[in-house]
């Protein structure tokens, strides 16, 4: 042990520290200084966990204890605090450049450093300056932007005062600084990991190093006897069904018997410290029979093929399409397309590892089991514990979250830790590495898409057939939803009078699908715009002309049979027209001039709001005039807090500070539903718009000013507003019916140059058109579509997992500041008739179109459709014949 002496803040600090010890296990563990993040497994590859130290901004998971003796560190709690935050916290607020949280304080420290030294940087001076720091929220332009905007705060151009919105202005339309943004931009924001607990144990897990094995033994003797270690849990601990599957029962907490994919939970070793727990875990010892693995869908259809899920066939779920008679329109087409499309696994990736943390609160039988985790449903996920532990009294918490895309539909690290808290009655935080992480989450699902377009020989689309196989991998998650919103968006923004599509969900011995931003409609639309782009190829027409050709209208029927009532995907494109007419002339003079560019145009209408969907959301009149809003509403970074308090607001005709909000406890709120399918605002919203008009009736009724005046009148101060939809949802045999009870629009260009000798694909701008309906906070929109916008790149030409091989944000081609690109959005606003004030959602959409828009640029530039995603540089190459 060595002392070290150094300033942390400017207050002089003493610590006794071994060899190993770095600086941001002193800082969070010792210090109890949370603000610095940790994700990448102390690799300095996210930079979530950014200090400066001596005036240079360095990662505090690799910098070593015994090289900071007389170090004087600063770490984001330094900076200022939610009441009085320094002016490039003010710049990061204001400009948006927030939304899950986790790596901003990081980024905060690193644009503090880099202000510094340099008050004027240029935006190349800004992303070499970040080159390290990793965001999958926002997309980097905030980021940016807001380093810019601190510049000129710091050379005193402008103060924040004069860029903030007024407490004056309307509730509804305006960028009102979210409710969480100065707590998280100051670090004071609380994740799983930054709850101190006393006595809290930690837990590791033994996991299968397999593709398909069967458990024949578990020997922990070895790892019980080892420091630190208080015990080891396996399935026989587990008193409930010991499953926390969604839809079937096939993701046990501990596996029992066959572990049909790597990473197969089967133990968990519990002990003092994170690092004993490990070091314990590779000591457990286990039996396995090695299986063999199926690899690919084919393997799992072959006849005679094993089952991966003993339970269920391999062959798990199908999903029809069929409006009117595809076969025979497309015999009759003058011009049919045929092609292959595929997309890859994607990991949604999060940069906050599944941290999960849980006690017992009370004595025997009756105390209950607090769980706090990532939850996006955190009703549901109460419940599936509830019959997984056997123990009915459950309260989940939703700390603040590191992102999740999805990823969070499913319980991941949660069981384990509830399991070995209800165990070993104490309390157990459960902290996966990221490599671990990886592993144990559900993906994007891989698509493999074969398809025919049709067109008469005007160009008007005849019929579209659709064969699609969709590899689930080892357990089913949300599987066959993901299935069913693939055809329910078939048709994307455009009329297609007959329709045939048969799709298969298949398990194999692989990483499995489940939840992903957009979750079936990306896949689905980069075939069906991906085909519209040959089709005008084939045609010699124009492909924005194709589209507006062919362009749903009210009146008209979805590939569903629905008939649609509204359709602002049109004044979309219309809006978009002159943008695409300027850059396609651009385009041309730089073809001319031997310069590799292309021009893409993508759409996509989204639909939100599926059959029987539920949400209850509760309001209190507070006794000084106030309102509480009370709703299981998840808020991993999309800005719903803004949207609950701005409804509110508006609605009430009161101030935003006398709006609170209770959102992310099973103790005190109805269930809102999960934060997903871009659901919250029109169904949560739709439910809070209900429950205050009810508080109104009473308050006019009354003349109750405040809580008191209601009690007085006799009269409850809590009321219940519900949304439930009345359709329900599309036949599953024909797929045909009403599938949403309202839609979201948008078209996207991408502009893109390409490098015929090494292959590579850069893009330089994507331009974008949405209409989400009603605007409830501008800022908080574009956020979403801007980091949207990036996810669909990086799916587009990066990203790719491979189960075994992707293990950090290395072997995950994770989009950089050094990979983002300038975005310009315009937003149209079309109030939705039954829309909370006219409003829909967005956030899943803004990726629908992204990479289809990329994919047609690249054709547009080489002249070769590449249908085979990422568009790496090894395809490109081959696409062009060179190797």
């Amino acid at each position: 042990m060595k002392k070290i002496t150094f300033k942390v803040n400017s207050v002089p600090t003493e610590v006794m520290v071994d060899e190993k010890a770095v600086l941001i296990d002193v800082l969070r563990k010792g210090l109890h200084l949370t603000g610095a993040k940790q994700s990448c497994d102390r690799k300095g590859q996210c930079g979530a966990c950014t200090v400066i130290v001596n005036k240079k901004a360095v990662k505090s998971c690799i910098v070593k204890m015994k090289d900071l003796e007389g170090a004087d560190v600063i770490t984001v709690e330094g900076l200022g605090t939610p009441e009085n935050p320094h002016l490039i916290q003010q710049a990061f607020v204001l400009e948006g450049a927030i939304q899950c949280g986790f790596c901003t304080p990081g980024m905060i420290m690193a644009a503090k450093a880099l202000l510094d030294e340099n008050n004027n940087p240029t935006v190349e001076d800004i992303k070499k300056a970040f080159r390290r720091n990793l965001c999958r929220c926002t997309g980097y332009n905030m980021i940016i932007k807001a380093v810019l905007l601190a510049g000129r705060f710091i050379r005193a151009e402008v103060t924040p005062e004069a860029l903030h919105v007024k407490a004056t202005a309307p509730a509804i339309g305006q960028s009102h600084v979210r409710p969480s943004f100065f707590l998280k931009a100051c670090g004071a924001a609380k994740f799983t990991d930054d709850f101190f607990v006393e006595g809290c144990l930690e837990a590791a897990a033994v996991r299968s190093p397999h593709m398909n094995a069967k458990l024949i033994s578990i020997d922990a003797s070895a790892a019980e006897k080892m420091p630190g270690v208080v015990g080891v849990i396996t399935a026989k601990d587990v008193k409930g069904n010991n499953n926390v599957g969604m839809v079937f029962k096939d993701e046990p907490i501990f596996c029992t018997d066959i572990l049909p994919v790597l990473g197969s939970p089967v133990a968990a070793v519990i002990a003092r410290t994170r690092e004993e727990a490990r070091a314990a875990a590779a000591a457990v010892k286990v039996e396995y029979e090695v299986l063999p693995a199926l690899k690919t869908a084919a393997e799992a259809l072959a006849e005679g093929a094993p089952r991966v899920q003993p339970d269920f066939p391999n062959f798990i779920y199908p999903s029809v399409q069929i409006k009117g008679d595809a076969l025979k329109a497309l015999a009759a087409s003058e011009h049919v397309v045929e092609a292959r499309f595929t997309t890859p696994i994607v990991h949604q990736s999060p940069l906050e590892p599944e941290t999960a943390l849980a006690y017992l609160d009370g004595d025997g039988d009756d105390a209950q089991l607090l769980v706090y985790g990532r939850s996006i449903w955190i009703h549901a996920h109460a419940m599936l514990l509830q019959e997984a532990l056997a123990w009915p009294n459950v309260r989940y918490i939703e700390p603040y979250v590191g992102g999740q895309f999805g990823i969070k539909c499913d319980i991941t690290s949660e069981g384990i830790a509830a399991a070995a808290a209800l165990h070993f009655k104490q309390p157990v935080r459960y902290v996966p590495t990221l490599e671990e992480s990886l592993v144990m989450t559900s993906k994007r699902h891989p698509y493999d898409m074969t398809i025919r377009l049709g067109a008469d020989k005007d160009g008007n689309f005849t019929g579209y057939q659709m064969d699609f196989i969709v590899e689930n991998g080892a357990r089913t998650s949300v599987g066959p939803v993901i299935l069913d919103r693939s055809i329910e968006m078939l048709s994307g923004c455009y009329r297609l009078p007959h329709v045939k599509v048969d799709g298969k969900l298949v398990y194999t011995n692989d990483t499995w699908g489940g939840a992903a931003r957009g979750a079936g409609p990306p896949q689905a639309n980069f075939a069906l715009e991906g085909a519209i782009q040959l089709m005008a190829a084939k045609l010699g027409m124009d492909s924005y002309d194709l589209r507006m050709k062919n362009m749903l209208n009210p009146g008209e029927t979805t590939s569903t049979g629905e008939v649609v009532d509204e359709w602002a995907a049109r004044a979309c494109f219309e809006k978009i027209k002159p943008y695409y007419d300027e850059i396609l002339k651009a385009t041309k003079e730089a073809k001319s001039k031997g310069i590799c560019r292309g021009l893409g145009i993508a759409g996509c209408s989204f639909g939100i709001g599926d059959g029987n969907d539920t949400a209850h959301i509760a309001v209190e009149l507070d006794e000084d005039g106030g309102v509480t809003v009370f709703g299981g509403v998840a808020d991993p970074g999309e800005g719903n807090d803004a949207m609950m308090s701005q409804i509110a607001a508006h609605c009430l005709e009161m101030p935003l500070n006398k709006i609170r909000l209770v959102m992310r406890d099973t103790e005190n709120t109805p269930d809102g539903g999960v934060a997903a399918s871009s659901r919250l605002t029109y169904m949560a919203g739709g439910a809070l718009v209900h429950a205050i008009g009810l508080l109104k009736e009473a308050m006019k009724e009354t003349g109750a000013k405040k809580r008191s005046d209601l009690e007085k009148a006799g009269k409850p101060v809590r009321y219940m507003g519900e949304r439930i939809l009345p359709h329900k949802g599309i036949d599953k045999t024909t797929g045909q019916g009403q599938a949403w009870d309202s839609r979201l629009h948008g078209v996207q260009l991408a502009e893109v140059e390409v490098n015929k000798e090494t292959g590579e694909i850069k893009v330089l701008k994507m331009t974008n058109v949405f209409d989400p309906g009603t605007v409830i906070n501008p800022l908080a929109v574009i956020g979403q579509v801007e980091g949207g916008l990036d996810q669909g790149a990086g799916y587009a030409l990066r990203e790719q997992f491979v189960l075994g091989k992707t293990k950090d944000w290395i072997s995950y081609k994770f989009p950089t500041f050094g990979t983002s690109f300038p975005i310009e959005t315009m937003l149209i606003e079309s109030p939705r008739a039954r829309g909370p004030l006219g409003a829909t959602g967005v956030g899943e959409s803004t990726m629908v179109a992204t990479h289809p828009a990329i994919a047609n640029a690249v054709f547009d530039a080489i002249g070769v459709y590449i249908k085979d995603l990422p568009m790496t540089p090894d395809k490109v190459l081959a696409a062009l014949g060179k190797k």
